[in-house]
């Protein structure tokens, strides 16, 4: 009433790839709603996961900051968050109220981090320290622990429908929840809203209406490259994905695609319900809208699932940001190519806000229009399954240290890279540019900065590759009724190294 600041809705998606958007062009997915958005604001086609791994990414984001800066980039569990300024902390100092619903991820569970409220859906992690709010409506609605009695798995790609009644899905809890937030804010105080769905995510069990909806498409298929053929000749890291996953028929990667797209539609028209409840509160054209995803997956391009490697289906991500109306510093319907990360999401809001960023903040505003980053860098792992980036806006040159291997890809001739120009003589002196970049941004004494000598890449060399069994079963859930699982025999799920 008195304080005219925008308010803030940070929507946040997980494993959802960059170029699935119908307003990128995709073939099939139908997302009409942050088409819309995109419409309404600026979509950045260059923007990438730093490290694409839940936990990681998620402090990035929540931080402003980079792996080096916050400290993990293996995916650390039971990792306490790091002393840094939050985004939402930041809004709070500022005289925002600040809401949470959905996956944050962080440790322990409860944890707010700045947030005055927070409603969690948590995957089923009560092993972790809390049930999760989404876990207690099910028992308030007559399921107790039965999230996962539907069989399916959150780390590998078996589907199939629902096993509850639709308002039991968690995307529609989580929506719900949300709309109630906006409704029972304080109206004398902006807001910094935060809405994190963890689908598409496996569990693949999208309501059984999106999967029929789906088979009047046809599903594009997983891309294939020369490079991708010989797995005897990929990377070490890349054999370990490959290894980790069944060999898919094409199609049983359809129908993955399939199950993965009807929850990415999912997604879709339930925002539309907060969308919908900002504009009848009377808050739609004073709210900043900002949807951006963790990280991507692979959803079998080149033989590969999930996430942990920097090809663009892992490591670019949508990064979507409507401002209010009529602002010039976002403007309207626009396309822009900088790169940016999920360090420049916190900057970025605090700045539409009018709120001052934390000197913690690695990150810069997106909407600055004479502060364009040159290139960009990712680390994730510190294992035999380590990867390491080097964007400068066109060029992305991975390396892999086990094994000493590098993939390089010119994303302005070759968008799909389809085509490795590693060895290309024609980018020799590209591919030694980047290389040197990257020798200068690589940190840690005992892990990375010991795998380059005299200032050149030399990377290790690796344990025999040996596939081994998945005596996890992918850490599959169980039944989580009468008592929830105090503790679990795998504290995360990797690749062997």
């Amino acid at each position: 009433m008195g304080d005219k600041r925008p308010n803030v809705l940070m929507v946040l998606v997980d494993q959802w790839p960059g170029p699935l958007l119908g307003v990128s062009g995709h073939p099939v997915i139908q997302t009409p709603t942050l088409d819309q958005i995109a419409r309404n604001g600026v979509r950045f086609t260059r923007a990438y996961s730093e490290c694409p791994i839940c936990i990681p990414a998620r402090r990035t984001l929540m931080t402003g900051t980079t792996t080096r800066t916050h400290g993990d980039r293996i995916f650390g569990t039971v990792n306490r968050m790091p002393d840094l300024p939050t985004i939402a902390q930041c809004f709070r100092d500022g005289g925002y109220q600040a809401f949470a619903v959905g996956k944050l991820h962080v440790y322990p569970p409860r944890d707010r981090i700045g947030f005055d409220e927070v409603l969690l859906a948590e995957e089923g992690r009560p092993h972790l320290g809390t049930v999760d709010d989404h876990d207690i409506y099910l028992a308030d609605r007559g399921y107790p622990g039965k999230q996962f009695a539907h069989g399916m798995n959150n780390n590998n790609y078996m589907h199939r429908p629902w096993h509850l009644p639709e308002d039991c899905h968690v995307t529609n809890w989580s929506t719900e929840q949300m709309c109630r937030m906006i409704k029972r804010r304080d109206p004398t105080r902006p807001a910094f809203w935060t809405l994190s769905y963890t689908a598409p995510h496996p569990p693949l069990v999208p309501l059984a209406c999106y999967m029929d909806m789906y088979r009047q498409f046809t599903i594009e298929p997983a891309l294939d490259a020369d490079w991708a053929k010989d797995v005897s000749k990929l990377p070490h890291p890349l054999k370990m994905i490959r290894n980790f996953y069944p060999d898919f028929s094409p199609e049983a990667v359809e129908e993955i695609r399939r199950a993965f797209y009807a929850l990415c539609t999912h997604i879709d028209h339930q925002l539309r319900l907060v969308i919908g409840t900002l504009r009848e509160e009377g808050l739609l054209d004073d709210t900043v809208i900002l949807v951006a995803a963790d990280h991507g997956d692979m959803l079998g391009d080149f033989g590969l699932f999930a996430k942990r490697t920097y090809f663009e289906r892992s490591a670019n991500v949508p990064m979507i940001l409507m401002g209010v109306k009529d602002d010039p510093r976002v403007g309207v319907d626009r396309v822009d190519d900088r790169l940016v990360g999920l360090q420049d999401i916190m900057p970025t809001l605090l700045d539409l806000a009018g709120l001052s960023v934390p000197q913690s903040c690695d990150g810069q505003s997106m909407i600055a229009a004479d502060d364009i980053r040159s290139s960009l860098y990712g680390d994730c792992l510190e294992n035999a399954g380590a990867a390491r980036l080097l964007h400068d806006g066109r060029h992305k040159l991975i390396w892999y240290p086990a094994g000493n291997s590098f993939q390089l890809f010119d994303l302005d001739d070759d968008p799909q890279e389809l085509t490795d120009r590693a060895d290309d003589p024609d980018y020799q002196a590209t591919r030694e540019s980047l290389q040197q970049q990257l020798a200068e941004r690589l940190y840690g004494a005992d892990i990375d900065q010991g795998w380059v000598k005299d200032g050149k890449l030399e990377g290790f060399t690796p344990p025999p590759f040996e596939a081994k069994p998945d005596r996890s079963f992918s850490g599959q859930r169980g039944l989580h009724f009468p008592e929830p699982p105090k503790e679990a025999q795998d504290q995360s799920v990797g690749f062997p190294s």
